[in-house]
């Protein structure tokens, strides 16, 4: 009868091989130059898991500089994304593989690059990885592929459980980001933490402010672009993880006393991200932009809180302020300009449906929503409806039938409107010839009236906006 192992074994063998077999002729090249290469980390667990991608790591004991050479022979494209790191990848139709030297490697105790020494053996590599479900190697130089699980990686796998090869401690001291690496594990896997792994990432919490914004950006980004980001996000928060890249977060759990009732900030906000995941599909699938207003739309609010008189509490302006917040630690983690503008814009505008009261929107408000909106209108759909996590079934389905309305009426006037082309009926060209003017800010005033009476009236043509614009300049000078 064969142990779990052997059949671990097997599975990757055959998921390697039916689905990337390029791998098995990368392996007779570098078996050929006298080397060894075996199938490592995340891509042995996901083949056991029957689950192998088209992007695989390997393990070598040849230098980059050889690795480099091989791989020439092989890949249809080569790179070296970090010799210093024994890193060279290559590419070969639809598989990309990322080539690494047997290595050990290590932060002290101030610096955010690693100290990479090149190591002899398989064993050695494989006990400086982050987590025992990555640290399997699949040998393919042998006369017969070897599975190689030194740390018992398939029983956590099995067991659904993430540990350490070695001590807790010692692994986030190498890599502190391992801890974030942790909880995102957690999310994409849905596993639990070994209990000794978390008492290590709460006491060894601080040494994430080693590690520069980028890399911390983007494992946060995995974590929330994961199935069940919600689970991540609880354990960067749990452990105190969050408090040194987005303390917004964790500064949402607002006290709540007898007298001044009000919902859980926080627990409110991951119910809204996990209904804005549930309405992906109208943005063709997970969306980061959508995800992140999300989980920060309402960061505004222990900013704002006030307390109301007789009970009660008001957070008025949260989406102004959170906006405002959104983009200063969007900026601070590193996000590209276009991410931080859509996301801080979302969150300022997160409200702007419940100011039209019950569905007795003139035509120039859902015009004004629409121009505001822009291209995140859909966006801005899905937030809003994902923003309802009342449990009053009556208020809830109120709220959805408005917002149906809503956006029936936007469909209806951008048929007859052209909504998403929103402009004055005259253009700068026609304002100057109009006015007998020269390009100035003055133009640029014109057209922001015209645009304004569009917005308000809707298009009038060319002949009335003419009446308008000329009436206008009368009461300029």
């Amino acid at each position: 009868m064969k142990t779990p192992i052997d059949a671990a074994a097997q599975l990757a063998i055959t998921t390697l091989t039916s689905r990337a077999p390029e791998a098995t002729e990368l392996a007779s090249l570098f078996k050929s130059a006298g080397y060894k290469l075996a199938l490592v980390g995340g891509p042995v667990r996901d083949a056991i898991l029957g689950r192998l991608g088209n992007d695989l790591d390997f393990t070598t004991d040849a230098h980059p500089k050889d690795c480099e050479k091989i791989l020439n022979k092989w890949a249809d494209s080569v790179w070296d994304i970090g010799a210093a790191f024994g890193t060279v990848a290559g590419k070969k139709g639809e598989i990309t593989v990322e080539v690494t030297t047997y290595r050990s490697e290590s932060y002290d105790s101030s610096s955010r690059k690693p100290n990479v020494e090149f190591g002899k053996t398989i064993e050695g590599d494989l006990a400086r990885r982050d987590f025992t479900i990555n640290a399997m190697a699949l040998e393919l130089t042998t006369p017969e592929p070897t599975f190689i699980d030194l740390f018992n990686g398939v029983a956590d796998l099995q067991n659904k459980l993430i540990k350490t090869p070695g001590k807790a401690e010692e692994s986030f001291s190498d890599d502190p980001l391992r801890m974030m690496r942790a909880a995102r594990f957690m999310s994409q896997l849905n596993f639990e933490i070994d209990p000794s792994v978390l008492v290590a990432i709460k006491s060894m919490a601080t040494r994430l402010e080693i590690i520069s914004f980028e890399r911390i950006r983007d494992e946060f980004i995995k974590i929330l672009m994961s199935p069940s980001p919600r689970i991540g996000i609880t354990v960067l928060v749990e452990t105190g993880l969050a408090d040194y890249f987005l303390p917004e977060v964790p500064k949402l759990k607002l006290e709540i006393d007898e007298h001044h009732h009000h919902k859980d900030v926080y627990e409110h906000s991951l119910t809204v991200l996990e209904q804005a995941i549930g309405l992906e599909s109208r943005l063709d699938g997970p969306n980061l932009t959508l995800r992140l207003a999300a989980l920060l739309h309402d960061i505004g609010k222990p900013k704002t809180k006030q307390l109301i008189a007789g009970g009660g509490v008001s957070f008025h302006h949260h989406e102004v302020v959170g906006a405002r917040m959104c983009k200063e630690r969007m900026k601070k983690l590193r996000f590209d300009n276009h991410m931080i503008e859509d996301v801080s814009q979302l969150v300022f505008l997160h409200l702007r449906f419940h100011g039209y009261g019950s569905g007795e929107w003139t035509d120039s408000a859902v015009r004004r929503y629409v121009r505001d909106a822009g291209p995140l209108l859909t966006h801005l759909h899905l937030l809003t409806r994902a923003d309802c996590t009342t449990r009053n079934k009556k208020k809830a389905e109120s709220l959805a039938k408005t917002y149906d309305q809503l956006e029936e009426r936007i469909a209806l006037l951008m048929e007859q409107e052209e909504l998403d082309k929103i402009r004055p009926d005259l253009s700068g060209e026609e304002i100057m010839q109009i006015l007998s003017i020269k390009p100035s800010p003055t133009v640029g005033k014109a057209y922001d009236f015209l645009l304004e009476l569009r917005l308000e009236k809707g298009p009038i043509g060319k002949e009335a906006a003419t009446e308008e614009l000329l009436t206008w300049w009368k009461g300029q000078n």
